[in-house]
């Protein structure tokens, strides 16, 4: 199996503040699309189901405990050296402050002003999704 075959499951949670900011992180420089900014999550491991991966994820990432969150779309991406699936959930209800456990950069951005930040090329279907109305919710 070649590195672009290989599969990346990763959980991503968009939270949105009573004004409708969202929040997005600074990846570490040294990790793969370093630098850039992306929602939160991380990969879901072995075993676990994507809700357990949010959960466990932003509690690790964000100091939060989720409770209650929906599937919003999956997104499949190939890199040259890897491919990923994108979960992304609508966190809805959430316990506690979002702070950068891991020392990564936090914004909260109005979904207008997501294209004034640089995302992987993964999240340009996310970004797409948030920014446009959705009037049932």
């Amino acid at each position: 199996m070649n590195a672009a075959s290989r599969v990346v499951h990763v959980a991503v949670g968009i939270l949105a503040d009573a004004t409708g900011a969202i929040l997005i992180a600074r990846r570490p420089d040294h990790v793969h699309q370093g630098g850039l900014w992306e929602f939160p999550g991380g990969k879901v491991e072995v075993d676990e189901t994507v809700e357990r991966a949010l959960v466990r994820e932003l509690r690790e990432e964000l100091g939060i405990t989720v409770q209650a969150a929906a599937p919003l779309m999956q997104v499949h991406h190939a890199y040259s050296d890897q491919t990923v699936l994108l979960d992304v959930w609508r966190v809805t209800v959430y316990h506690g402050e979002p702070q950068g456990r891991e020392n990564q950069p936090l914004a909260w951005v109005l979904p207008a002003k997501l294209a004034d930040f640089a995302f992987p090329a993964a999240d340009a279907p996310i970004i797409q999704c948030v920014v446009k109305p959705h009037p049932l919710g």
